[in-house]
C-alpha cells in the first residue's frame, strides 16, 4: 500500500514504520468520516488503552521496587490519563494527520483534547497489531520517557495534596463542580468550584481542560487553608 508523504513523516515522529499502513489509517479515522467500508478508530482505542496501561504499569513496577500500591496508583493515573495522551499526540503532530469530517474540522477537531487522546490510544493499538507488544511497548516507553522520569513530581499535584489534607482532617474528598462555562466547544472556558466538608471553598476559571481548572481551584483552596 502506497503511503502519503504526511503519513511517512508522522511514522518517523512516532518511531514506527508500519508494515500494514492500513492499520495506521484506521487508527487516525474519526467517526465523523467513517463509513461501512471505512471503519473508525473506536475499537482500536479500546485495545490501545490496554496496551498503554500494561506498559506503564510494568514500567512503574520495575522502576521503583520499593513503592507501595498506594504510591504507584497516582503515578499510573497521571501517565495514562487523557490529558497526558493528548499532550503526547500534540508533540508528535497527530492532529495534523487525523481523518475528520468537514463539520468536525470546522469545530476545531484537530485540537480537541478527547479526540486526540482517543486517537493516540488507537495508534498504539495499531502498532501492537502491526508488530506485536514488544514494539508497541518500546514506542510507549520512548514517547513517555520524560514523563516517566518526572512522574513523582507530576503525581503530587494540587488535587492530590488537597485530598490528602482533607483525609488527614477526617473529611471526605473535596467536591469539584462546574459552576460556569463559556466559549466554543473546541476552546471552552470553565469556572470550577471546589468545596470541603466544612464549607470552605475556592473558585478558579480559565481556558483548558476541566482537570487543569480543577488543579487551579485546588491550588487556591490550599492557599486559603494555609496548607
Amino acid at each position: 500500500m502506497k503511503v502519503a508523504g504526511e503519513l511517512r513523516d508522522f511514522m518517523a515522529r512516532l518511531g514506527h514504520d508500519f508494515a500494514r499502513p492500513e492499520l495506521l489509517i484506521r487508527a487516525l479515522t474519526h467517526g465523523s468520516v467513517a463509513s461501512p467500508t471505512r471503519p473508525d478508530n473506536q475499537r482500536l482505542e479500546f485495545l490501545g488503552d490496554r496496551v498503554l496501561g500494561l506498559t506503564i504499569a510494568e514500567a512503574l513496577f520495575r522502576a521503583d521496587r520499593a513503592a507501595s500500591e498506594g504510591q504507584l496508583a497516582p503515578r499510573y493515573n497521571t501517565l495514562v490519563r487523557g490529558e497526558t495522551c493528548a499532550e503526547i499526540a500534540r508533540e508528535i503532530g497527530l492532529g495534523d494527520v487525523l481523518k475528520l469530517g468537514r463539520s468536525e474540522m470546522m469545530s476545531g477537531g484537530r485540537r480537541k483534547e478527547a479526540l486526540l487522546a482517543d486517537a493516540m490510544e488507537a495508534v498504539l493499538a495499531a502498532i501492537y497489531l502491526d508488530a506485536g507488544f514488544a514494539t508497541a511497548q518500546a514506542v510507549v516507553l520512548n514517547l513517555w520517557a520524560d514523563r516517566l522520569d518526572n512522574v513523582e513530581d507530576d503525581a503530587r499535584d494540587a488535587k492530590t495534596a488537597l485530598q490528602e489534607w482533607a483525609q488527614a482532617k477526617g473529611m471526605t474528598p473535596p467536591k469539584y463542580a462546574v459552576t460556569g462555562r463559556k466559549g466554543p466547544d473546541h476552546a471552552p472556558e470553565f469556572e470550577i468550584t471546589v468545596t470541603l466538608d466544612d464549607g470552605q471553598s475556592a473558585v478558579a476559571s480559565g481556558k483548558g481542560t476541566k482537570r487543569s481548572i480543577e488543579q487551579a481551584a485546588a491550588t487556591e483552596l490550599l492557599k486559603l487553608i494555609g496548607a
